[in-house]
């Protein structure tokens, strides 16, 4: 089991409009970044990320989380494999 707090010290590393940003084309929204759902489909931008706090949020399906939960999501990845991809990232060794 990783620890809650190196999941913490992880995501304080880590800035998810990057990770987010690899895999979804992000524009400038204010203090935020919008896109496209990449959850389902949808014509206008109804999907979030804040930078300040650190998660994302679609208003049209509901989804959201944060980095570890986006690559879930996104790639179909397991929680650990997750957090290694990250951690590999930041120079942290799970």
């Amino acid at each position: 089991m990783i620890p809650e707090s190196f999941i913490q010290e992880l995501l304080g590393r880590i800035d998810i409009v990057d990770v987010v940003g690899r895999h979804v084309t992000l524009k400038k929204a204010g203090a935020n970044y919008s896109a496209c759902c990449p959850f389902h489909s949808e014509k206008t931008p109804s999907f979030t990320v804040s930078p300040a706090k650190q998660f994302y949020h679609c208003f049209g399906c509901g989804a959201h989380g944060t980095s570890i939960g986006f690559l879930i999501e996104y790639s179909g990845m397991g929680f650990i494999d997750a957090v290694k991809d990250l951690a590999q990232g930041v120079g942290m060794v799970v």
